[in-house]
């Protein structure tokens, strides 16, 4: 009971440490963004709390330390309803390398189906359509150290591409994990999307140019190419805390709660609670974004189940997220332990 009190008294001061004093929003100013949807359904109903998920496949976006603590090649799938009708998919594998790593592979795809190109002159279309599509790889590693302390390193190539214009991304995530006591208490670290700032290129910016509109009998159709400034990508820092407890044979609880500070917005904290029954049924609520100035994001829910396929573990798991302004979002998974 000490250790259960001591643990939720950390959570509750890492809540109140994650409030902004006087933090300055750049929500925006950041290319990639898709990189941060999270694609698990179980760690999206939990508030996206996820960075000190104990354990499966879904965790390791979140941490890309859980990875070292997978025991059997694992595949989860993600699909997505986005708002506006954006499609949002994501895949990920995980494959034992030896008793204390793992290797792991991720692609993510997000597509806005085609949109009609509008002008001030053409309000209703020009006849043109567009779309945007995003892509990323990922390919990423685990290890288990010791018996309570794991971590990982994941390297990440991504484009965004919005009709001919597009660019490239190259990001790198870090993560850790340490079980603090027997009892289960875990403490989560992830540092995500790292990298060098990027611009755009492409066809859609290249103008005719006259060098001297002053001066007559110059060519004014000259071929040139304009620049976009160099974007960060967006950063974010977790830091959390899981607790289980037991409260029969077959029913538990899984408190989780981490602070976040990312590159373009107020820092915020984010919490969840699943409740599992034989090992067989889970019910999720959670709450994200807590403390971040001008939030859109809030309550989550969600369940999953399990069962065998034959020899292999099957979990499928659903999650609902709402949103202030923009439609809620709903988000299916399924993880196939072979």
């Amino acid at each position: 009971m000490r250790t259960m009190l001591g643990t939720a008294v950390v959570i509750l001061l890492l809540f109140v440490a994650a409030a902004p004093v006087h933090a300055q929003s750049k929500v925006g100013s950041t290319v990639g963004a898709f990189l941060r949807i999270e694609p698990g359904a179980r760690g999206a109903a939990l508030g996206n709390a996820g960075v000190a998920l104990p354990d499966g496949i879904e965790a390791v976006y979140y941490n890309i330390g859980v990875a070292g603590l997978l025991e059997r090649p694992t595949v989860q799938y993600t699909h997505s309803f986005w708002f506006a009708d954006i499609s949002y998919d994501y895949a990920a594998f995980a494959l034992p390398l030896s008793g204390t790593s793992n290797l792991f592979a991720s692609v993510t795809a997000l597509n806005s189906g085609e949109i009609d190109v509008r002008t001030v002159e053409q309000p209703l279309g020009t006849g043109e359509r567009y779309d945007v599509a995003n892509v990323a790889l990922g390919l990423g590693y685990g290890r288990r150290i010791t018996s309570r302390f794991a971590a990982g390193i994941q390297v990440n190539y991504a484009t965004e591409r919005i009709w001919h214009t597009s660019n490239r991304l190259v990001t790198f995530n870090l993560g850790t994990i340490y079980r603090l006591n027997e009892a289960g208490a875990i403490l989560g670290f992830s540092l995500a999307n790292i990298g060098p700032r990027a611009r755009y290129t492409g066809g859609d910016l290249a103008i005719q140019y006259d060098p001297d509109p002053g001066q007559h009998g110059t060519n004014g159709a000259l071929p040139a190419e304009q620049f976009t400034d160099e974007f960060p990508l967006p950063g974010v820092f977790r830091l959390g805390l899981s607790a289980p407890l037991v409260a029969s044979n077959k029913s538990r609880f899984l408190f989780l709660g981490e602070a976040l500070h990312p590159n373009d917005n107020s820092e915020s904290a984010n919490l969840g609670v699943e409740w599992t029954w034989a090992d067989l049924l889970a019910l999720r609520i959670g709450y994200q974004t807590l403390f971040q100035e001008d939030r859109e994001l809030g309550a989550t829910a969600g369940f999953g189940v399990k069962g065998y396929l034959g020899n292999n573990r099957y979990e499928l798991n659903y999650a609902w997220a709402a949103h202030e302004h923009l439609q809620d979002t709903h988000r299916i998974t399924l993880v196939l332990g072979l």
